[in-house]
Formats: structure tokens, C-alpha cells, sequence
């Protein structure tokens, strides 16, 4: 017995098939891309993922040898705040679709604020990202630039559950991605009528919301010949990525904390409470598992700011260019020579002061190498995840080890720098870059009788490195991070100056 799971993110689609002892057997990725008609637009074809996911599933059968009728079911991790609109015949109703991070919503929030109480909107959902990245404000942009399109719309599904509905012909949607609709409320498990109301969309525009694991349905005939796999195979709901990356990490423990180290990079932790703070706003996702939260903070350029750098400084360097730029850091004292960098390259989150902060390298002189600035993005990023590390620490009990994952994770130095600045041990597993694939699988497992719950998750990851915090480099970053903090803090302070010299 054979299972699929799929981690469908922004950059592209993660297949994987597993064994009946939840051995992987075979990955495949297939990119689809990202458009930005405009300022504020992040849009993507949800054509192209269906063809991704056909994609990748035809090349893992047939790189694997697998007999189709071997697979017995099938889940999906999607990419989250995502509203697909199709009409009574299943239509795809747009070619392009706003994804999380699209914030032409602006003010559209700012109208459905004046009904609502914002703090009483975050308090009930746990939406901690700007408020013009969640479904609800989308939709009344939707409704307000696009009427005709609006009023053909039968269903919204997620990223996950289009392709669901592609495969199955049926819609629904799970609690976990529902609770990034901007109209969930996390302590009711449904809905909220009031929040829908004041937003002036129906409720019925919404999928039916079902546990995760629930079976969605078997593959219809032409998605089986489309897509290279039986009709027998069951289809889970699945989850949003955020929920099922925390299940495939640190599986259901209460308080137990991991760091995403990707493109985008967060620190989340499980929790049987929602972690809520109008003030700073963490961001709260239902768990996969029935009665659980993931509650995070995150910076929205972790990864992709030391990409940046990459392609800025190191542009001459075609081969193994991220072990060579550790390899330059390396040879910088902890400092980098007196420059830090402040990595919110993509602006700021609910954990800065101003989500108008950008990016930035303070303390540049004639004496500063190409090191000593590839060495301080690297800290710039670790004493930014710190604070919210220091900021989760303070509001629930977290485990004292911190699991790490996504493609950062592989690189040892910085491993051992976040073990300094954090000044806490880091866990490196063998799942690496797979927790969201393997919370999909863990899914399908459990909707196909493979597992009858989520406590296995442990079992799957196998310690790789354990980098241990050395007290003299940790207690010298103790004092870079209260200046790197007052920077920030100014840096926040110049972003809001320019964007509002901006407006004039």
C-alpha cells in the first residue's frame, strides 16, 4: 500500500510517494510561476498548478515503477489565503488568482474595519498578517472591481481544495485552511455570520469545512487518465501548509517549537490555546490535529534576503555558492566588522513596528569586505527570528530545543550561529525541506487507515546535527541583539517617513 502527498507552495509543487511504513520511495518538484500585474498583485494560474501536480505525479510513477493501483490514497499541503472561483458547473471563473502574500485589498479592510472592531477580528481569528492578505478582504475586492465575475461564483476553494475538486468533483475545505479565510473563528470551529455580513459576501460561497483526513471522494475517470493514477485512490482533504509543515516537524506535542528557514522564514509553535496579542499580532492557524494551534511569528525575506545577497554579492560564484559564502562569513569576527543588516527586504511583518520597514545594511564604511556583508545578512536573519523566538518564549511554555527545517537548515556554520544567537540548542532532522510534504502524507495515512493518529511523526525524523550554543559567542550576540533591536526600531520609523513622503 502506497500513498502520495503533495506540498503545493508558492514557488511550485512538492510530490512524494511513500510506502505503507511511510518510507519515502520517490520526490518530484515541478515550479509553475508567480505574476505581478501591479503593485500590490501576487497572482498565480491555478491551471498551472493542476498541470503541476499532473506533472509531477505522472514523473513519480513512472520514475518509481509504482503500479497505480498500488496508491491508496492521496493529501495535499496548499499554499494558504488563496479563493479560487468557480461556478455551479465547476468553471474556473478567473485565469489568475491573488495569492497569500497579494495585498490590493487595502482598502477594502479598511471598510470592513469600520464595522468590525479589528482587535475583535484578530482575537476571534488569529489573522496576524496584514489584514488585506486574507480571503474575505480579496473577495470584496473581488466583488467591488469585478461584479459580474462575483455574481457567477459558486465556490471558493483554497489552492488544495481546487485541486481537490479537480480530482474528486467535490468541494470542501478543511478547518485548518479555513482558519486563514478572515472569517473563522478559532474558538468556535466555524464561521463567523457577523464577520461574513460586514464583509457583504455569502456564507455559501464557502466549502463545507471537514476534518482533514476526512475522504473528499475518489479520483473521477478523466482526472485518473489525466493525471496517471486509479480511480480507486481516496483523496483526503489535506491542509494549509502552514498546519501541515508544523504536524510534519514537531507532529501534535503541546509547545513544541520548530524554525522554517525558506524562502519565507517563521517560528511557530503547537500550542492548545492560540497564542493572541493585538499589539503584535502573532498569526494562528487550527491544527491539523482536532483541539491544536500553530501559532507563529514570521519575516516574509528570511531565505530569499539571503538570496538576495547571493545575487547582489556573489554574483562570480556559479558553483556551491551558499557553502562558499558560509565559508566567507566564516572568516568575519561575530559583529561583521560593525555592520548589521536588517532583513525585511519584502517589508515588515506583526512582529516589527511599522509593516512599512525595508530592508537594510547600517554601519557600511570604506573598510567593509564582501565578507563582513554576507556574514551580517546571516546575522541580520538569526537576530530577527530571535525575537520571535524571545517574544513565543514569553507567552507559552516552548520546548527547550528548536527543530529546524527548510533549505537554510543545511548549511552547518549557520546552524551553529542560530545555536549562538538563540543561544539555544538547534535539532537538524532528516525531513529537512519535507515537513509540509510529510504532514500531507501523514494525512493520507491516517484518512486510509495506515495510522490511526498523528503520534508516529517522531518516528519519521532521524537527528542529523545538534548544534550546542557556545556561552562566550552567545553572550557577545546578547549585546549585538539589543542594538540590532534599536535599529530595527528606527528603521521602522524611516519606513513610515518615506512611505507617507511617498503619498506627496
Amino acid at each position: 500500500m502506497n500513498i502520495i502527498a503533495y506540498d503545493l507552495g508558492t514557488g511550485g509543487v512538492k510530490a512524494s510517494l511513500y510506502d505503507g511504513e511511510m518510507r519515502t520511495l520517490f520526490k518530484t518538484f515541478a515550479p509553475y510561476p508567480t505574476a505581478y500585474p501591479a503593485p500590490c498583485m501576487h497572482e498565480q494560474r491555478p491551471e498551472d498548478w493542476w498541470n503541476a501536480v499532473v506533472s509531477s505525479t505522472r514523473s513519480l510513477v513512472e520514475g518509481s515503477g509504482t503500479d497505480p493501483s498500488s496508491i491508496k490514497a492521496l493529501a495535499l499541503s496548499g499554499h494558504s489565503l488563496v479563493t479560487v472561483p468557480i461556478d455551479r458547473d465547476g468553471r474556473l471563473l478567473a485565469d489568475s488568482v491573488p495569492i497569500w502574500s497579494d495585498t490590493r485589498a487595502g482598502l477594502e479592510a479598511e471598510d470592513f474595519f469600520t464595522r468590525i472592531r479589528e482587535e475583535d477580528w484578530y482575537l476571534a481569528t488569529g489573522n496576524g498578517f496584514p489584514a488585506p492578505c486574507y480571503s474575505i478582504f480579496k473577495l470584496m475586492w473581488t466583488k467591488k472591481h469585478q461584479p459580474e465575475l462575483f455574481s457567477r461564483i459558486w465556490k471558493v476553494p483554497g489552492s488544495k481544495d481546487y485541486i481537490n475538486f479537480r480530482l474528486t468533483g467535490n468541494c470542501c475545505m478543511d478547518h485548518s485552511y479555513a482558519s486563514g479565510t478572515g472569517a473563522y473563528d478559532l474558538a468556535a470551529h466555524r464561521m463567523r455570520a457577523d464577520f461574513l455580513e460586514a464583509a457583504g459576501i455569502p456564507a455559501g460561497l464557502f466549502p463545507d469545512i471537514v476534518p482533514s483526513h476526512t475522504v473528499v471522494g475518489t479520483i473521477r475517470p478523466d482526472a485518473a487518465r489525466e493525471i496517471g493514477l486509479s480511480e480507486q485512490t481516496l483523496v483526503a482533504c489535506g491542509g494549509v501548509d502552514n498546519a501541515c509543515m508544523a504536524l510534519g516537524a514537531v507532529g501534535t506535542g503541546d509547545g513544541r517549537i520548530y524554525t522554517s528557514l525558506g524562502s519565507s522564514s517563521w517560528v511557530p509553535v503547537n500550542s492548545r490555546k492560540p497564542v493572541l496579542d493585538f499589539r503584535k499580532k502573532p498569526y494562528v492557524f487550527a491544527h491539523i490535529e482536532e483541539g491544536l494551534y500553530t501559532s507563529a511569528f514570521s519575516i516574509f525575506a528570511g531565505g530569499s534576503s539571503f538570496s538576495w545577497a547571493k545575487d547582489v554579492l556573489c554574483k562570480d560564484i556559479d558553483k556551491h555558492v551558499f557553502d562558499k559564502m558560509s565559508k566567507m562569513a566564516a572568516t568575519v569576527p561575530i559583529g561583521s566588522d560593525g555592520i548589521f543588516f536588517n532583513p525585511s527586504l519584502a517589508g515588515g511583518t506583526s512582529q516589527d513596528k511599522s509593516i512599512h520597514i525595508r530592508g537594510a545594511y547600517i554601519g557600511l564604511h570604506l573598510g567593509t569586505t564582501r565578507e563582513a556583508m554576507v556574514r551580517a545578512a546571516m546575522e541580520g536573519i538569526c537576530m530577527n527570528l530571535k525575537e520571535s523566538v524571545l517574544y513565543l518564549r514569553e507567552k507559552t511554555g516552548i520546548s527547550d530545543d528548536i527543530l529546524f527545517c527548510g533549505g537554510g537548515s543545511r548549511s552547518s556554520f549557520w546552524m551553529q550561529m542560530f545555536a549562538d544567537v538563540f543561544n539555544t540548542r538547534i535539532i537538524k532532522t532528516n525531513i529537512d525541506q519535507d515537513a509540509a510534504t510529510v504532514g500531507a502524507a501523514a494525512i493520507a495515512a491516517r484518512a486510509v487507515g495506515i495510522w490511526k493518529d498523528y503520534e508516529g511523526i517522531p518516528s519519521l525524523h532521524q537527528v542529523e546535527r545538534i548544534s550546542v550554543p557556545d556561552p562566550e559567542r552567545a553572550a557577545q550576540y546578547e549585546k549585538l541583539q539589543q542594538t540590532f533591536v534599536h535599529i530595527s526600531s528606527v528603521l521602522a520609523d524611516l519606513g513610515d517617513y518615506m512611505s507617507e513622503s511617498l503619498k506627496h
